[in-house]
């Protein structure tokens, strides 16, 4: 399942990022890595994907969401 396919409230782990190196630097670079737990807190269409992943508030645009591959728990 793709991150921009959760809903609000629900938590998940991230369980693949892809292999491209620039969108893996950048998305690193904020602190999202393969396992990463988080909490899907807006999910409106056409608005970013607000996460809250290691105790901060992320908004990530939805093309970068789409290419998130998420398992979802509890």
């Amino acid at each position: 399942m793709k991150l921009s396919d959760m809903k609000a409230d629900e938590n998940g782990r991230i369980a693949s990022l892809g292999d491209d190196r620039h969108f893996l630097n950048r998305i690193t670079a904020i602190g999202l890595t393969e396992g990463t737990v988080f909490q899907i807190v807006r999910n409106d269409k056409k608005m970013p994907v607000l996460i809250y992943a290691r105790e901060t508030l992320l908004a990530l645009n939805r093309p970068d969401a789409d290419r998130i591959e998420i398992e979802v728990i509890g």
